[in-house]
This record gives C-alpha cells, sequence and structure tokens, in this order.
C-alpha cells in the first residue's frame, strides 16, 4: 500500500477494503485483546514516496461463523426458506436476537445466513477508548 497524502487521506484505524477490513495496529490491538480466536490478519507491504517509514496495516477477516440466530425471536423476512442458503433480507433491516448459549464468550463473529459481522458491547466499547476512528455501529437489535 502506497500511501501519499497527493493521492488521498491517508486510512484510519478501519476502512473497508472489499470483504475484508484494512485495520490499524491500533485496532488490531484492540481485536486481539478482546477475541483472538475469532480474527485472522495478514499484514500489508506499506510504503510512503517520501521515504519515510510508513505506519502497519493490516487486513483483517472476521473468521468466527457461527449459528447463532434465534429464528424464533428474530424478526425479518427469510429468503430461500427450508433450504441450507436460506438468509434474511437485508433490505427490511432483520431485528436479530441471538442465543447466548451459542455466542457463549465471542465478542465478534458472523452470524450463518446473515452477511453482516457482529460484535458486543464490549468491542463498541474498547474501541471508542482506544481513540479507534473510521468504525460505526449499528443496533443488530434494529432499535
Amino acid at each position: 500500500m502506497l500511501l501519499d497524502l497527493s493521492l488521498g487521506r491517508a486510512p484510519v484505524d478501519w476502512e473497508l477494503f472489499h470483504d475484508f477490513w484494512l485495520v490499524s495496529d491500533r485496532m488490531k490491538a484492540v481485536l486481539e485483546a478482546l477475541d483472538r480466536e475469532g480474527v485472522a490478519f495478514l499484514k500489508c507491504e506499506t510504503r510512503s514516496l517520501n521515504q519515510k517509514t510508513a505506519p502497519d496495516y493490516w487486513l483483517c477477516d472476521v473468521i468466527r461463523v457461527i449459528d447463532a440466530i434465534d429464528g424464533e425471536k428474530t424478526r425479518g423476512e427469510i429468503l430461500n426458506e427450508g433450504t441450507e442458503s436460506r438468509r434474511y433480507d437485508r433490505m427490511r433491516r432483520p431485528s436479530f436476537v441471538f442465543k447466548d448459549e451459542v455466542v457463549g464468550s465471542a465478542h465478534i463473529f458472523r452470524p450463518r445466513f446473515w452477511g453482516e459481522i457482529v460484535c458486543d458491547q464490549a468491542v463498541k466499547d474498547a474501541c471508542k477508548s482506544a481513540g479507534i476512528r473510521g468504525i460505526g455501529f449499528r443496533d443488530a437489535a434494529g432499535e
């Protein structure tokens, strides 16, 4: 990754990069401290045009996928009902309820049948406490 302000702003702590996250060392440290088993990282090669040392960035993927959606309590339209490829309609903004006993101690995961990433309040609080820039959160319950 080439960092040059003449090409645009430098990445902040969290950026969406296709289906992955591009994260700073600071964001990586937050995620590793909270839930090392839920994420995987690949270090990016970073350099600067002016030969200054460029900060490190990482591609991050949330690798934990669990079947934690409580289908009876969740409100939302299911597409492909009754098939293994069943999924919830993103356009109708479902309101999710998760099974605590399935989520367990996981702080971050991808729910089966839903492409979004889910994290708990601990991740949100840690990001705020660390001054993480770029990431936003919304309530999975749709409230």
